[in-house]
């Protein structure tokens, strides 16, 4: 994303979310002090329990769907109602090639893997990018929930 970024964190250890997100702060200020910049490096978190496996697959089509934005023709994928992906092969190439997401991770190709797991989806290698493309043909009965991330 051009303006913001998206995590999808778990804890390993206890507490193990607040200590990271106080070595990004810390990172922000280190590199601020380096490049002589002031205000913040990351902007104010938002952040969302996830209790249940189908919450966690939303959300991570959903963040793994925000690079449609940028997509021509692809604009209104939240939308109900705003016609469908056209060419959904083009948009799977469009997501994938963002070299900073880690949607290609989960389907199957290496691009994160050491700080990434994917578990989930390791015992149905491609399974990932089908129900992707499954989502996009099939987007006009589905609607985000915007203000889950808001």
């Amino acid at each position: 994303m051009p303006n913001h970024t998206h995590l999808l964190l778990s804890e390993r250890v206890a507490n193990g979310l607040s200590l990271f997100l106080r070595k990004m702060r810390g990172y922000g200020r280190y590199f601020n002090e380096r490049h002589g910049r002031h205000g913040r490096l990351f902007d104010t978190t938002k952040k969302v329990l996830i209790k249940q496996p189908a919450h966690f697959l939303y959300v991570l089509h959903y963040l793994h769907l925000n690079g449609l934005d940028d997509l021509p023709g692809a604009e209104g994928w939240r939308e109900r109602d705003k016609g469908t992906i056209a060419n959904v092969d083009a948009a799977i190439a469009h997501l994938k090639a963002d070299k900073w997401s880690s949607i290609r991770d989960y389907c199957g190709e290496k691009n994160f893997p050491s700080i990434l797991t994917t578990d989930l989806f390791a015992e149905h290698p491609g399974e990932y990018e089908q129900d992707i493309r499954r989502f996009l043909k099939e987007r006009a009965r589905f609607e985000f929930d915007n203000r889950l991330f808001e």
